[in-house]
């Protein structure tokens, strides 16, 4: 297959984050050319002069604190990719993320992919490679979805079609953001597996999933609910699908 030169723009929200640097780092080690990094200051007050020196190789936009979803939001009207990774401060990426993930999806003509991922430590150990699941096609993951979220958003690439059918990320949600996105792309889009370790997630004290428990639960399950039958639905369609074939 001969290779498109798509731009891909890698996102990466930053708010009070002393991994960003790290983060920005591994974006701009990519094999792929054709790339842009995004970093959207949301609002930080610290550590913005980890990322200093990589200025003159970067987009950087600065807003007013409001969210995840808002600065991803920001990120994507702004960015000139044709794809765009999701990339959060305390994460890295693979150098060959961006070719292979890429790859994958124009052979497969897909609009949105995830991969698996390692988890590392503060200090940047792995701790555990391959952590996340591997799914056989796309009807299991969707069987998943419609129950919790088994997608990690940092290893997540999706066309800017997707953004123009489906629209931007919720900003009325500030925990389960990416769990509603992956559901309403999933009622329009398959929502395709690629089975490469790609991202390093970062597993530390301060990380938001451990000091909001309570409250992102309780968001993740009325998202959850809200998307439950529509998945339902589709789930059967898609399964009947497959009994005809």
């Amino acid at each position: 297959m001969v290779e498109r030169n798509e731009t891909v723009s890698i996102l990466i929200p930053f708010y009070n984050c002393p991994y960003v640097g790290q983060a920005v780092q591994s974006a701009l080690a990519q094999s792929y050319p054709h790339i842009e990094v995004i970093v959207i200051d949301d609002g930080s007050t610290m550590y913005k002069e980890r990322i200093s020196s990589y200025l003159s190789r970067i987009t950087y936009l600065e807003k007013e604190n409001n969210g995840v979803a808002s600065a991803m939001n920001f990120g994507i009207k702004q960015a000139k990719g044709d794809y765009f990774v999701w990339l959060s401060s305390d994460d890295t990426i693979h150098p060959d993320k961006v070719r292979h993930q890429l790859n994958f999806m124009q052979r497969k003509n897909a609009f949105l992919s995830c991969t698996n991922f390692n988890t590392m430590n503060k200090n940047s150990e792995i701790i555990k490679y391959n952590a996340g699941l591997h799914f056989n096609n796309d009807l299991e993951l969707l069987k998943l979805l419609q129950n919790y979220n088994p997608i990690n958003g940092c290893t997540v690439m999706f066309s800017k079609k997707v953004t123009e059918t489906v629209g931007l990320f919720n900003e009325k949600l500030k925990y389960a953001q990416d769990y509603e996105y992956w559901l309403r792309v999933a009622l329009q889009y398959p929502v395709h597996y690629f089975p490469m370790t790609l991202t390093n997630y970062r597993i530390h004290d301060d990380m938001g999933t451990l000091r909001h428990k309570e409250e992102i639960t309780n968001e993740f399950h009325y998202v959850r609910d809200q998307y439950h039958d529509a998945i339902g639905n589709l789930i059967n369609i898609r399964s009947n699908n497959q009994l005809n074939q």
